[in-house]
Formats: structure tokens, sequence, C-alpha cells
């Protein structure tokens, strides 16, 4: 497979995991739309505009309201053996079946942090605490400051602490994060607590979140 079927695949694994229906029949109504010019999916409607450049043309609607319209080359459409509920053994559609499932309070990947993200939950282990910097704030104020570097099986990411926050975690804690914020400097991405951030030591760690994350520490560390 090329990399522009995989993102499709995935792109609508996402979708059958966010809106409850199962890929093969979001797939099925694919083909069958193209045959008809719509079809229906649970509660999902796929209606098919036509072809471009040997691209069949999809437009997926909830309840009236657009999800997606992508393109999918007529070859891929038609393809069989694609083992496509493969794709929904993945990190990103696992989050998303526990997001939903335990709602609000579930944990964000780190590979899916994105800048400008408020009220962020992230479980991690602890890579790295670096010995606080003392620093003058903008209040003219002296404050301690640190940029550790906390790590889940999909990343790593600097989590920012400030003053009494700075003894609060050590190498190799597994720790969780809530009501953070992602935040940029120089570039680089950060978690910061705020006023309403929490972080609290989790007692266990399962064995294969710990492998993944510790493959993160090993590849990613001295990076």
């Amino acid at each position: 497979m090329n990399q522009k079927k995989l993102t499709i695949i995935e792109h609508l694994a996402f979708i059958s995991a966010k809106y409850s229906v199962s890929l093969s029949e979001l797939f099925d109504a694919l083909v069958t739309a193209r045959e008809l010019g719509k079809a229906n999916c649970e509660n999902l409607s796929v209606e098919y505009r036509g072809s471009i450049h040997q691209e069949e043309i999809f437009l997926i609607t909830n309840d009236r309201k657009v999800i997606v319209q992508f393109r999918i080359a007529k070859e891929h459409l038609l393809q069989k053996n694609l083992h496509i509920e493969s794709w929904m053994n993945t990190d990103r559609i696992r989050h998303q079946l526990t997001k939903q499932k335990y709602g609000s309070n579930s944990s964000t990947m780190i590979q899916d942090l994105r800048h400008g993200m408020k009220k962020v939950n992230v479980e991690a282990q602890v890579l790295e605490t670096p010995k606080p910097s003392i620093v003058n704030t903008r209040f003219g104020n002296k404050a301690m400051v640190t940029n550790a570097w906390i790590a889940d099986e999909t990343g790593k990411v600097k989590l920012c602490l400030w003053n009494e926050q700075t003894n609060n975690i050590r190498q190799g804690d597994a720790i969780q994060i809530k009501n953070a914020s992602v935040t940029a400097f120089k570039g680089e991405r950060q978690l910061r607590l705020g006023k309403t951030g929490t972080i609290t030591l989790l007692a266990n760690q399962t064995e294969s979140t710990k492998r993944q994350t510790e493959a993160v520490i090993e590849n990613t560390i001295c990076a």
C-alpha cells in the first residue's frame, strides 16, 4: 500500500470510531454510493460526488452536517482483501475509543498535543528533571523554573514547572497531568500547568505501557 492509501483508510477508521460505526460497513458504503449515488452507514450518509483524475470523490455527513469530503483512488476502492479492521488497532483509534468511553477525563497522547490546546490530561513517564534555574519574572520577582521531559508510547514533550512544582516529580515517575495547556516556546511544544493544572503520581504503570515508553526513551532521549 502507498502512503496516500494508508492515510485515507486511517482517516476512515477515525471517523468510524468517533461515530460508532463499523469500518468495514463504512468502506462498503463507499462502494455502494459509487454505484447508486448515495448510501447510509448507521447514522452516517455517504454521497458520491463524481471523479477526477482517476479518483472518486465522496461526501460524508451526519444529520446533514458535513464531516468530510475526500478523494480515494478508484483502484484502491475496488481492491479486495484490504484487512480494513486492522486499522482500528492504532494508538490514535484506541485513544478516540477511550475518550468516548470515559469522556473528557481521558488522556491525550503526546503525539496529538497541539499548540493552543486547553484542559489537557496526559499520562506519562518522567524522563529527565533538570536542576531548576532562578529567573526574573515579568512582575519583578524571582522564581525557580525547570523544563522536565516526559514521554508516553507515542513521543515526548517538555513540561514547564515553576517554584514548588519543581520538587513534585523525579526521573522515572509515572505521572498523571490534568488541566494543562499546550504552548510553544522557540517553536517547541510545552505543557504548562498554570493555576488549575495538577500532577499526580501514579502507583502503577502497565507493563505494556512501560515497555513502549522505555522504547521512546531509548530512541529519543539523546535526540
